[in-house]
Parts: structure tokens; sequence; C-alpha cells
């Protein structure tokens, strides 16, 4: 990922990393002292918000209003205006302004997130694009994947990309819903408006403004349960 050099930015020359005192001298806000490593190289616009502890390497770019939240660790990645990053890796991944990352969530490899995204926790984005305005809250797997704009992606919600063999790619259109634990088995593709029921397991294409459920009926025995577990 080309990382570019902006004239108001703040490039780090001579030192291995970066001082809080060249920083602060550059309009980056600073928000306590120990633990902050910046390698030289790094790009640092006036007004980014970087905390301690964190690490950002040489070809990052931190772009103007952007907030660096203590314990993340930063590579290879651009984060847009006004975007926040909480407690969270970043490896080759391009955040979108006003986006939000994290806590604990994990992009590499390619991830680029669109604009005022949110991506939240214990989420891992990898060779996918997620477009604007979409929303992948919690505990979900996204890999090799096109998402439109707008789409919401539920909690527990894994893309299965890989076969054993191969790696293989999703699309996913604008204004789609996909539901809490539900499965994405690639090659597949979701248009535009598709609504994916929880606990779904999608195996063929659905058409623009489908429904797609799939599970099975729970069979209920009463007081079928007794004996069955040791501590009951």
């Amino acid at each position: 990922m080309k990382i570019f050099s902006y004239k108001n930015g703040v490039k780090s020359v001579g030192a291995a990393h970066v001082s809080v005192h060249a920083l602060k001298k550059a309009g980056v806000e600073v928000y306590g002292r120990q633990g902050i490593y910046i390698q030289r190289g790094a790009t640092i616009e006036s007004g980014a918000k970087i905390y301690a502890p964190c690490y950002i390497s040489a070809d990052c770019h931190i772009s103007g209003g952007a907030s660096v939240m203590p314990y993340c660790y930063l590579q290879a990645s651009f984060v847009g205006a006004n975007a926040i990053v909480r407690a969270s890796t970043l490896i080759g991944a391009h955040i979108g302004a006003g986006a939000t990352v994290g806590p604990y969530s994990y992009l590499r490899g390619g991830a680029y997130i669109g604009e005022n995204c949110r991506i939240g926790g214990f989420v891992e984005v990898k060779s996918s694009a997620v477009g604007n305005d979409t929303k992948i809250a919690h505990l979900a797997y996204v890999g090799d994947a096109e998402v439109g704009c707008n789409v919401n992606i539920g909690c527990g919600v894994v893309f299965a990309n890989y076969d054993g063999k191969e790696k293989h790619k999703t699309k996913v259109g604008d204004c789609c819903f996909i539901g809490c634990n539900c499965n994405i088995v690639a090659p597949v593709t979701l248009q535009n408006g598709a609504y994916i029921a929880a606990g779904t397991t999608v195996t063929q294409d659905v058409g623009e403004d489908g429904f797609c459920i799939g599970r099975i009926r729970e069979n209920i025995k009463p007081h079928g349960a007794a004996g069955r577990y040791k501590g009951g």
C-alpha cells in the first residue's frame, strides 16, 4: 500500500523513532509519554491524536483529526481523517475517514475500510473491501470479500473463504442485512438488499432483495433433559 506524504504532515528524520517533543511541535496531540514508538518515515498529520502506549511503523499515515488510542499496533496502514482506532492491530490496512475500529480488531492483508464504517470488537478483516457506512459490530470474520455500502453484518458472522485447497471470494451488494451467527460459504454473491436471517448457512447466490433463511426447527421434549447432565 502506498502511503502519501502531505506537506502539513510530520515526517521523522535522523533518529530511529519520532520524539514526543517533535510530534507536539508539529501540532500532533500526544497523551502520555511512555510507550509511544513511531518509526522514522511515518507520516502524522497536524491535529492527529496519539495515545500511549502504541506502535506505528515507518510506512503508516495518520491523518489530521484521527485518533490512535492506547494499545494499538499499526504497520503499513493508512488512517483517515477523524477515524478512531481502539486497541487494535492494523497490518496493511486502509481506514476511511470517520470510521471506527476496535477494540481488539485485527485488520490485515489488504483490508480496505470505507468512510464512516464501524468495525467493532473482535472483528477480523482480511483481503476485503468494505463500503462506506457498513457496520461489522463484533465477533465476525470477513475474508476475501467485496462488501457494499450500508451493510449490516451481525455478531458471529463468518465468511467461509477457504475449502482446504483454495481461497474463494464473496460479493455482498449494498444495503444487505446479514443476521447473527450466519456462515457465508464462498464463492457466493448476495445482491443488493439481500436479507439473511440469523443462524443461516448460505451456499447459493441470493438475488436482489432476496430473503434467505436456513434453520432446522427445534424439537422440544418436556422433561427430556432429566438425567442427561450430571450437574443438573
